[in-house]
C-alpha cells in the first residue's frame, strides 16, 4: 500500500459496500481456526463425510485459510438471503405426488451470484488500497465457511450445524473474501439454541448424530445430491418426495420464524421446479433436464441421479397404476437406475395390495353384520 490507511474506516466502508452489493451482513475475522482442527479430524475419522473424498483429501487445509492464499490476514464473511416469498413448503411436502426441491436451489445457482458480488467487493477494496491481494470463495475451495462466519459475527452454529442469526434464522448463503489487510475483527455472537433439539428429533433419517454434528451418509441432502451411486434401501422410504436436498431441520427451527425473504430476482423459483408432478419429472430426457436446469445448482447432479431421486419419490407416492407404467418405461437405460426403478415398482405393488385390502374390508364388515342379523347375504 502506498500510504497509511485508516483500517477502522476501511472496515466500515467494506461493510457498506457489501450491503450495496446485495449482501445482508458483512463480518470480518482472522484466519485462526485452530480449535476447529480436532473437531474436523474426528468427523473425518468417523467417516461422516461419506463419499465426499475431497473433504479428507484436503485435510486440515480447510481450517487454514492462509494456506489457500499466502499472505491472507483476514476473512471477510458475507451472507445473502435466499428464501423466496412463495416458498410453498407445506403444500409441496404434504403432497407426495409432487417433487420437493430444497428452496435454495429453486432459482439461479448461488455460487455464481455470490462469487460475482464478492469479486466486485474485492475490486472495490483494491481500488481503495492499491496492490492488495484478494480471493473470493463460495463452496469452491476447502474452507470451513461456517466456523468463519460464526467467528466473523454473522451468527452461531446451530445444532443442525448451520449458521443461525437472531434476525434472519438460517435461510441464507455464505461467502468469503480472503484479503491481506489487517482489518479490525468483529466479535462472535452468543449461542442461542439453548435446550432446543427440534432439528435433531425432526430429521427424517437421524443424520444429526449429536449437536452440531451431521453424519452426511444419513443426510437426505447428501443422499440426493452428493452420493453418486445407489441410495441405501434403508433410507429410501424416509426420503419421501424430496428429490433434491432437504429443508426439514430448518423448517422446524424456532429461529426461522424470523427468516428474512430475499429480494434477489436470481433466487426467484423457476415455475417448473416449484411444485412439479413427479410423473412429469421422470419423463424428462437428458436434453430437457439440461435445458430446464441451465444456470441452476441442480444441473450438477446430472440427469441419471435426477432420475434416481425421482424414482425413489415415485416409489414413496400413493399407489397409482400410471406410476408403475411410467417407471417401467425407463427400464434398461442404466443398471443403477434399474435398481431404483425395481424398488419403486415393488413399493407401488405393495401399496396396491394394501389398497385392495382396504377396499375389501368395508365389504367384509357389511357381510359379517348381515350374517349376524340373519339377513340374506345379498342384502
Amino acid at each position: 500500500m502506498s500510504h497509511p490507511l485508516d483500517l477502522h474506516q476501511l472496515a466500515q466502508d467494506i461493510k457498506q459496500w457489501g450491503l450495496s452489493l446485495g449482501f445482508q451482513q458483512v463480518g470480518i475475522c482472522d484466519t485462526d481456526l485452530t480449535p476447529e482442527e480436532p473437531r474436523l479430524q474426528a468427523w473425518l475419522d468417523k467417516q461422516y463425510h461419506g463419499e465426499m473424498d475431497w473433504m479428507a483429501r484436503h485435510g486440515m487445509m480447510r481450517a487454514r485459510p492462509h494456506e489457500l492464499l499466502p499472505g491472507t490476514l483476514r476473512v471477510i464473511s458475507v451472507r445473502m438471503n435466499y428464501l423466496p416469498a412463495k416458498a410453498a413448503f407445506a403444500s409441496t411436502l404434504k403432497n407426495p405426488r409432487l417433487g420437493y426441491v430444497s428452496r435454495y436451489a429453486l432459482g439461479r445457482d448461488y455460487h455464481k451470484v455470490l462469487r460475482n458480488r464478492l469479486k466486485k467487493l474485492g475490486d472495490m477494496i483494491r481500488e481503495r488500497c492499491g496492490d492488495t491481494q484478494y480471493r473470493p470463495f463460495v463452496d469452491s475451495a476447502p474452507l470451513l465457511e461456517r466456523p468463519l462466519a460464526a467467528k466473523a459475527g454473522l451468527g452461531w452454529t446451530g445444532k443442525h450445524s448451520l449458521i443461525l442469526n437472531r434476525e434472519a434464522g438460517s435461510w441464507f448463503f455464505l461467502g468469503e473474501l480472503l484479503v491481506d489487510i489487517p482489518l479490525p475483527v468483529d466479535q462472535p455472537q452468543q449461542e442461542n439454541c439453548g435446550r432446543c433439539v427440534a432439528c435433531i428429533t425432526t430429521c427424517p433419517t437421524g443424520a444429526i448424530v449429536e449437536p452440531g454434528v451431521v453424519d452426511a451418509r444419513r443426510c437426505i441432502s447428501y443422499l440426493t445430491i452428493e452420493l453418486e451411486g445407489a441410495i441405501p434401501q434403508e433410507f429410501r422410504p424416509l426420503i419421501g418426495n424430496r428429490i433434491y436436498g432437504c429443508d426439514d431441520c430448518q423448517l422446524i427451527c424456532p429461529w426461522n420464524r424470523y427468516g428474512q425473504l430475499t429480494d434477489e430476482d436470481d433466487f426467484s423459483p423457476r415455475a417448473v421446479l416449484h411444485a412439479p408432478p413427479l410423473t412429469e419429472l421422470f419423463a424428462w430426457d437428458e436434453a430437457t433436464f439440461l435445458r430446464i436446469t441451465e444456470g441452476s445448482a441442480i444441473r450438477r447432479i446430472g440427469h441419471l441421479r435426477w432420475l434416481r431421486n425421482v424414482a425413489v419419490a415415485l416409489g414413496n407416492a400413493p399407489y397409482d397404476k400410471e406410476i408403475t407404467t411410467i417407471l417401467a418405461s425407463r427400464l434398461g437405460e442404466n443398471p443403477m437406475l434399474d435398481e431404483h426403478i425395481h424398488w419403486a415398482v415393488s413399493q407401488q405393488q405393495d401399496k396396491r395390495a394394501a389398497y385392495a385390502v382396504e377396499v375389501q374390508r368395508p365389504q367384509q364388515k357389511r357381510l359379517v353384520r348381515a350374517i349376524e342379523k340373519g339377513l340374506p347375504r345379498d342384502a
